[in-house]
This record gives structure tokens, C-alpha cells and sequence, in this order.
């Protein structure tokens, strides 16, 4: 029978039966007068070479009730390679007929407003997805078209626009007044995927557990049944709210901000598809500057400064104890993935499982003894609040900076 079952926080949406796309676009059209819907797709440059991104324009170009579809840019200071993003969405149409908005945040003139934020003491972090998705964020709020903003990434193979409007439909729908829906899925294909919410973030957090005793961050976070997916749509309110980090604990630092922002009752996860894939990342046992060993260590990074933020102490000895049961929870783990995928017919490489165990633990070791050393850490990026407050003109300057790069380009 399906999975309707109702369980930790907050309220999970299950995919009940098969597919009803139609009916969830044709809902979603109406409720776009009340709660109009922008997509921002944060993407690299390499993403264009890929199948990827290619499939997921041709399945927005069959979507009629967005109002905004803003593409982030970055790590890609050519302006050609603009020029090539923007044609790879040039048949794209919203709601009213715009077209879809390619921000360059490695332009001349967004970094420029860039080195506005940095010299009012606003660090805006270094180029990747949190800087990116964060400018896309701001882009919205600055033309006031939307309330409603879905992220997803831009490499999901074997993309369908039903993942989109499931993802859209709990905080547009104005009936069920949900500020903030995080999205969750499978992860199989002939073997199991997802090693970093496998084998690290949901054995951390039962092992912080065990050792911390019940604490309503660590319940909450293990109420996700996939916190590390990069698909979420919130409320404008949310996007002004929240402060995100601008490195690979993007995902942990979203979820730790709504928790913060948000009661558990405007709070949901909903089932979007019954299988994903994407790019998988090499796991880069020996350099933890690569690979899922860096993803961890910032990971772990942004769980300790937010537990931290909440009166918990990390010290030498606690460290010691927390990953040492980390190991031993993760370790019984791979034993219960290996029995699933024995019953399931599926591959599964025991040793490969107890060496990323190895590799993550190294990677916890050093987020510690990094937070230990500096408690701060590298800043958030400022929410969108405090920017205005600071800069007034700033979503004005952004928006305008947007707007001149596409005219140049066209």
C-alpha cells in the first residue's frame, strides 16, 4: 500500500497514486492571481554541455503558470557563454509573455554592486550556488512580480514538469497557507544513491541524539526525509528573512533559517517523483577540498554553528564522543542499506560504503576542530532585510544591472 504515514514535525505530502499533472498546472494557473510563482534555477555554464539542463527547458517550455523564470549564472565570467545561456531559454515564456531572466552574476555590472556589499561590511560570499541562488532571490523581490519562489537544480536527469508543480503547489495554494515546502524523492537506480544523507547527515543527527539528548533543531532537521535535496519553494516573506551560506551547506543553512523564521505548522515536505538521478559527485577520500568530502565538512560545519547558535558547547572531549557515535551509527546503517538492497535485487558495494563512512567521519573531525578554533566562521550571506536596510537602493541597482546585461546581449 502507499506511504501516507505522518511522521516527525511537521507534515509530509505523499504521491499517493500516479501522476495528475494537468490537474495540478490547471490549479496552479488559478491560484497564480493570488499567488503568483517564480522559478529560479541557479547553474553553472558546464550545465549547457550536459542532457541535463537541455531536458528540463524543453519540460518548461510546456509550464503556463509561472510568472518568473530568473537562470543564476555563475562561474562564468564570458560574456559568450552568457550569450549561450540566454539563447538555451530564448523560447521560453511566462505567464504574461516575458521572457525567461538570465542574471550574470560574474558580469562587470553585478560585480560591481557586489563590491558595494563588501565595502558597506556586507560580505555577499565567494561565487557558487548560495551566492547565486541568493542574487536570483533578490532579482525577484526587486521586481515584485512573484510570492512564491521554487528552486530546483539544473543537472536532474530525466526531468518531468510534474516534479515542478508538486513542488509549487503547497505554498501556492492558498487554501493550505504553507510558507516553505522542501521537496524529497528516491534515490535508486541499480544501486542506492544519496551517500551524504545515507551515510552522514541522518546518522549525525541521530548520533547528536543520542549523545545531546532531545533538541527541537536536531528533531526537526531529522523530520526531512531528504534535507540535502536542492528542491524548495518558500514565501517572499522567507526569501527577506533568511540568511543562507554561500557554500555546499546551502541546503542545512536554508533549513536551519526557516526552523528559525517559521512556525512547524506553515512547514511541509512533499513527495515529487518516485525516482531522481543527477550529477553524482566523486567522494575524494584523501582531499577534503573536493568531491563529498568538501560538501561534508560544510555541512557539518553549518549544523555545528547552528546548534551552537541555540546554546549547545563543542569542545575537544564532546567532538570525541559525537564521532564516535557518528561512526557506529553509520556503520549500522550500511548494514540495514545492505539488507534493503539484498531484497531489492540490487548492487551494493559494502566496502565502498565503510570507506565513505571513513571519509565523512574525517571530514566531521575537521569541521569541529575548525569551529573550535574559529566558532564564527566564514559569514552568511546578509538576508535581503538587512541589505535594504543598509543599501535602500540596492534591489533597484540590482534589478537595473539585470535588465542592461540582457539589453547588451541582445
Amino acid at each position: 500500500m502507499s506511504d501516507f504515514h505522518q511522521t516527525g514535525v511537521f507534515t509530509t505530502l505523499h504521491r499517493l497514486g500516479p501522476s495528475d499533472v494537468a490537474r495540478l498546472e490547471a490549479e496552479l494557473l488559478q491560484y497564480a492571481e493570488q499567488r503568483p510563482v517564480a522559478l529560479v534555477l541557479p547553474s553553472l555554464f558546464s550545465e549547457t554541455r550536459g542532457p541535463a539542463l537541455k531536458g528540463i527547458v524543453e519540460e518548461l517550455s510546456q509550464v503556463r503558470y509561472l510568472r518568473q523564470l530568473v537562470v543564476s549564472l555563475s562561474g562564468s565570467a564570458e560574456a559568450n557563454e552568457f550569450q549561450e545561456m540566454r539563447a538555451l531559454f530564448k523560447d521560453f515564456e511566462c505567464l504574461d509573455g516575458a521572457p525567461a531572466t538570465v542574471i550574470w552574476s560574474d558580469g562587470p555590472r553585478l560585480q560591481a554592486l557586489l563590491g558595494q556589499l563588501r565595502a558597506e561590511g556586507l560580505d555577499p560570499g565567494s561565487d557558487g550556488k548560495g551566492r547565486a541562488t541568493w542574487l536570483a532571490y533578490g532579482y525577484v523581490l526587486a521586481t515584485q512580480q512573484a510570492r512564491v519562489v521554487a528552486t530546483h537544480d539544473c543537472d536532474i536527469l530525466g526531468y518531468k514538469r510534474e516534479l515542478l508543480a508538486r513542488l509549487c503547489y503547497p505554498t501556492a495554494n492558498p487554501n493550505m497557507n504553507y510558507e516553505f515546502a522542501k521537496g524529497y524523492y528516491g534515490r535508486v537506480t541499480d544501486r542506492l544513491h544519496g551517500r551524504v544523507t545515507r551515510l552522514f547527515m541522518m546518522p549525525l543527527l541521530r548520533s547528536m541524539k543520542s549523545v545531546l539528548g532531545p533538541i527541537p533543531l536536531l528533531e526537526y532537521l531529522e523530520s526531512f526525509r531528504y534535507p540535502l535535496a536542492g528542491e524548495c519553494s518558500m514565501t517572499t516573506d522567507l526569501i527577506r528573512a533568511n540568511r543562507i551560506p554561500a557554500d555546499w551547506g546551502l541546503e542545512v543553512g536554508v533549513l536551519a533559517e526557516v526552523f528559525r523564521n517559521s512556525a512547524l505548522k506553515r512547514i511541509c515536505q512533499v513527495e515529487l517523483t518516485e525516482n531522481y538521478d543527477h550529477k553524482h559527485q566523486e567522494l575524494s577520500e584523501n582531499d577534503p577540498r573536493h568531491g563529498l568530502h568538501r560538501m561534508v565538512v560544510d555541512i557539518a560545519s553549518s549544523i555545528i554553528r547552528n546548534l551552537a547558535s541555540y546554546g549547545v558547547e563543542f569542545e575537544a572531549g564532546f567532538l570525541n564522543t559525537m564521532i564516535s557515535a557518528y561512526v557506529r551509527t553509520a556503520q549500522d546503517a550500511i548494514a540495514s542499506y545492505s539488507n534493503d538492497a539484498k531484497l531489492n535485487g540490487l548492487s551494493f558495494d559494502r566496502h565502498s560504503e565503510e570507506v565513505a563512512v571513513e571519509t565523512f567521519s574525517s571530514a566531521l573531525r575537521g569541521a569541529g576542530l575548525n569551529f573550535v578554533r574559529d566558532p564564527m566562521g566564514a559569514p552568511q550571506i546578509p538576508n535581503w532585510s538587512r541589505v535594504i536596510s543598509a543599501l535602500p537602493d540596492f534591489l533597484n541597482e540590482l534589478r537595473e544591472a539585470v535588465e542592461k546585461d540582457a539589453q547588451d546581449a541582445s
